[in-house]
């Protein structure tokens, strides 16, 4: 006999609610009562903010130099410059540390840019690195993640392993040369290997096992340290990448500082902390294909076994233009994120889709709670200002997602189709969200609100006309 409707959704919030204690347990605490007292829900907020960025210091370097040019390195952007920057980190790394100075001219380089500890990777004013788009160039395979799946697979180009006090800055340019002509079209027919990388995930194959690269459409990332500590990226420009900017995974203490990310192609996220903790991004410029900054954790299998969260996230004075979202927590999060800090931005694009959103499904599950969002000015978006979806792309599993203790404070928004879009489980809702003195203007659809608990309106104002409860 087929369950009624009603016993249907009982079973549904009872899987729910195991999928909460499961998470709990995991996290070293309880679940929390029917009426237990706030405080034992261990919400964090701007209060806390002084003492989390208190853990981030950016690394310093010794005072040396070691020039690209005294390498061999031509500035005709046609000498293939790798194997002179690879020698000048080499003497960085084996002196205990400095700076591998790139002067200002033209460059090409065929091949990815693997830092050590203690090296400043420096590219001077003036200075454009014109990176190979032939993928055999970013061969041997490196230990990464494609859309927070670990593979084996062409490496970012830049990339770290295992390092230490590394940093990319000054004011050249790092150009990933990516169009629809080499790397964007590969977005098209790459489905196949996702979803078999995703099914190797799922099966518990190895990660050294998950062999791809040889042209099966799983394309690098940009700039990827993977279990780094002590991270520092300020000033440069990076344009036009394979897929994701900037993409630091299991990694430590980042900042990143006055970074402009330029790419509009498919995948071309700004910069993407994933399993990382206590980071700094601000005074940054973000014109992106999709999300400007995305918050992730792992997807799926790989995201829950590994199980290691994002946490502590500022993200302060940054500009976004184009993209599908401003801040995003998600959807890669099955590890969970928490403590996600974003204040004093603008966002001013008619082709930005949203400002705040937050998106998991039942078959990526994680956790997601402390999520803070102030005085933001929007001019416009294409969808709607502040979204949370917990029913993305459809997908449906055992793996309930939990979203508590969001808030928006000091928003002004001047143009979007709707204010809101909560979108949560009735089996398990989203719970615990504030918005505070903001201004939505020129919305023309209503909003969308379900699944929620616990939702708070205080002097919100949509079209002039005060929100109520």
């Amino acid at each position: 006999m087929n369950p009624s409707p009603t016993s249907a959704f009982e079973s549904n919030r009872l899987i729910a609610l195991a999928s909460l204690a499961c998470l709990a347990l995991l996290q070293g605490c309880a679940p929390s009562q029917e009426g237990a007292d706030d405080s034992e829900k261990a919400f964090i907020g701007w209060d806390d903010l002084p003492q989390i960025l208190e853990q981030i210091q950016a690394p310093t370097f010794p005072d040396r130099d070691f020039e690209i040019t005294e390498y061999g390195a031509v500035a005709d952007n046609a000498t293939d410059i790798k194997p002179a920057i690879d020698q000048a980190i080499a003497a960085a790394n084996e002196a205990g540390g400095g700076r591998v100075l790139i002067p200002a001219g033209d460059w090409f380089i065929a091949g990815p840019i693997h830092l050590k500890s203690n090296v400043n990777l420096h590219a001077a004013e003036g200075a454009t690195i014109n990176f190979s788009t032939e993928p055999k160039d970013y061969e041997p395979l490196v230990y990464t993640r494609f859309e927070g799946t670990e593979v084996m697979n062409y490496s970012p180009l830049i990339y770290a392993y295992e390092q230490e006090n590394i940093a990319i800055t000054g004011k050249g340019t790092f150009h990933g040369r990516a169009s629809r002509d080499n790397w964007w079209s590969w977005s098209k027919d790459a489905r196949e290997h996702i979803n078999k990388a995703r099914q190797m995930a799922e099966d518990g194959i190895p990660t050294t096992e998950r062999v791809f690269g040889n042209n099966t459409g799983l394309r690098p990332v940009f700039v990827q340290p993977y279990k780094c500590k002590n991270i520092l990226i300020e000033g440069v420009t990076f344009r036009d990448s394979p897929m994701w900017f900037v993409n630091p995974v299991l990694c430590e203490n980042i900042t990143v500082r006055e970074m402009t990310v330029i790419g509009l192609g498919p995948n071309n996220d700004g910069c993407n902390p994933e399993s990382s903790k206590n980071v700094l991004i601000e005074g940054c410029y973000f014109d992106t294909g999709d999300d400007c900054i995305a918050i992730k954790a792992g997807r799926d299998a790989d995201g829950r076994n590994i199980g290691v969260p994002t946490e502590n996230i500022i993200i302060r004075n940054c500009k976004m233009l184009e993209g599908h979202g401003g801040v995003v927590v998600g959807s890669e999060m099955s590890g969970g994120v928490r403590n996600v800090f974003a204040e004093d931005c603008v966002m001013d694009s008619p082709h930005l889709e949203r400002a705040l959103r937050i998106k998991s499904n039942t078959f990526r599950g994680g956790f997601v709670e402390n999520i803070h969002f102030r005085n933001v000015t929007v001019s416009e978006v294409a969808d709607a200002a502040f979204r949370i979806n917990l029913y993305y792309w459809g997908q449906n599993g055992d793996h309930y997602p939990t979203v508590r203790n969001v808030s928006m404070e000091n928003v002004v928004v001047e143009k979007a189709p709707r204010a809101f879009y909560f979108h949560g489980r009735e089996e398990l809702p989203i719970q615990d969200v504030l918005v505070k003195n903001c201004q939505f203007n020129n919305i023309s659809q209503p909003s969308v609100i379900t699944g929620i608990e616990n939702l708070k309106f205080e002097n919100v104002r949509i079209n002039g006309q005060p929100k109520n409860q």
